[in-house]
């Protein structure tokens, strides 16, 4: 099939289809619920099917188990209209719909790097038996190339008699943190399809986003369902080439931040996850560049991809060497010491702590006998059901006080905005874990700051035994 697309200037507003369009929408995690109330939002009728009645009913009354910024609006303003509900019952589901996306998680498996599709599998095949009539199944979850294919065998296999059942792919590229924006106004739609009427059907479906100016590209399946793992793992090993950077900047005395900077001018290599500091984590970048080298190996191509594994080292290896700089800034034990640690989400605008680098710091630290207080603004409580072993504070104060050192390790705009000079630790020295902080600003306030892959600024700290 060919790849087209189409642009003008995107201005994504409300759409109200003359003849609307009924999706269900199978999984309501974080990328079912958001996609859920995105539709909603477009002007669709949406059912979302899962099979936790816990979820379900949160969902039904409005309520996120999840933050996600703006997304509890819509979900609370579509369950309310009646635009948006949530079912778990398949026939219902089955019923309903005219298109079904399912959006079911793919987690890494226990026993190895690959993508566990067990979910993706059992969400068809508790589906498609029920259906009544023709139907096009979606697939927007992150899989191993090939899992479309597979689907649309096992759906083949599963449909009543009489009932045409086809597959197509629509990644997913939503940023945690962002992902309303990402929904209604995304950089790109990806659709892999191996018919004209589900490309078709899925043109109707965005067109209020399609219409405003966003690249429409479609694909075969295959390469559809690899744009998704691409992306992830090209934007993971730009992170880790800039963590690369940083440690031959410690060993050599430059400054990693000055050095990136210059380097993202360069048109053809830009700013964006070109920031070097603690590495990524989350339920995606990890799993994923781990999924497409497993997938790799099984096609017999795994040296293509074997720098993958390298690009996966250097994340894990911020983590260590974080550890390490805290012990040296104690003096070369944190036995007993209190430590602070302003973070727990992976990231900003989040309260997801999947694979988190600044909980495993701070778990690390615990290990080697320090007494370890977390602050998050959003993931406190959902680190505590992750970790419920650490200390927690509710203000970055309570945190800070009496510190012996202090942790900045998820770049939240609250910590950015510190005073320093306000702050009551008992040594003033923190490590700056996501080179985010005004490093002159806080040495100014009597802070020695130390980062990672630049030279230390403030005063030298002295430790007390």
């Amino acid at each position: 099939m060919t790849h087209r697309h189409d642009t003008t200037p995107p201005d994504v507003t409300t759409h109200d289809a003359p003849e609307p369009i009924r999706v269900t929408v199978v999984g309501t995690g974080y990328l079912g619920a958001t996609h859920a109330a995105c539709l909603a939002e477009l002007g669709y009728d949406v059912l979302g099917l899962d099979s936790d009645p816990a979820k379900i009913a949160d969902l039904a009354a409005g309520r996120l188990p999840f933050y996600e910024p703006g997304l509890a609006e819509l979900v609370e303003r579509h369950t309310a209209s009646g635009r948006l509900r949530f079912t778990t019952d398949p026939a219902e589901a089955a019923a309903f719909g005219d298109l079904h996306f399912v959006c079911v998680g793919t987690p890494q498996r226990r026993d190895s790097m690959a993508a566990d599709t067990s979910h993706v599998e059992a969400a068809v095949a508790a589906l498609v038996p029920h259906l009544r009539g023709d139907a096009l199944l979606v697939g927007k979850s992150t899989v191993p190339v090939g899992t479309a294919a597979g689907l649309q065998q096992l759906a083949d296999e599963l449909a009543p008699a009489g009932v045409e059942v086809g597959v197509a792919w629509n990644p997913e590229f939503l940023r945690e943190g962002r992902a309303v924006d990402d929904t209604l106004r995304p950089d790109r739609v990806v659709v892999g399809v191996t018919d004209p009427r589900h490309e078709k059907a899925l043109r109707e479906l965005y067109a209020p986003v399609v219409d405003a100016g966003v690249p429409f590209l479609v694909t075969d399946l295959a390469t559809s369902e690899l744009v998704k793992v691409a992306a992830n793992a090209f934007l993971a090993t730009k992170i880790s080439f800039a963590n690369a950077i940083a440690e031959l900047c410690d060993a050599a005395g430059g400054d990693v931040v000055a050095l990136t900077d210059a380097i993202g001018h360069d048109a053809r290599i830009g700013h964006q996850f070109l920031s070097a500091g603690l590495g990524f984590g989350g339920g995606c970048l990890p799993k994923d560049i781990r999924a497409l080298m497993a997938r790799a190996g099984e096609l017999g191509v795994d040296e293509a991809l074997t720098f993958l594994r390298e690009v996966d080292a250097i994340n894990m290896r911020r983590r260590s060497r974080t550890v390490a700089l805290a012990v040296q800034e104690c003096g070369g034990s944190v036995l007993g010491r209190r430590i602070a640690v302003l973070g727990a989400a992976f990231k900003p605008g989040t309260d997801d702590v999947r694979d988190s680098p600044a909980l495993n710091v701070a778990a690390q630290l615990q290990l080697q006998g320090a007494h370890v207080r977390v602050h998050d603004p959003r993931a406190n409580a959902t680190a505590a059901r992750m970790f419920p072993t650490l200390g927690y504070a509710d203000t970055v104060e309570d945190a800070v006080t009496g510190a012996d050192l202090v942790l900045h390790l998820t770049e939240w705009e609250e910590f950015r905005a510190l005073d320093p000079a306000l702050l009551a630790p008992a040594r003033r020295v923190v490590v700056d874990g996501r080179n985010a902080l005004d490093a002159d600003r806080w040495a100014a306030a009597g802070w020695r700051v130390r980062a990672l892959g630049r030279p230390a600024v403030g005063p030298l700290a002295t430790v007390s035994p």
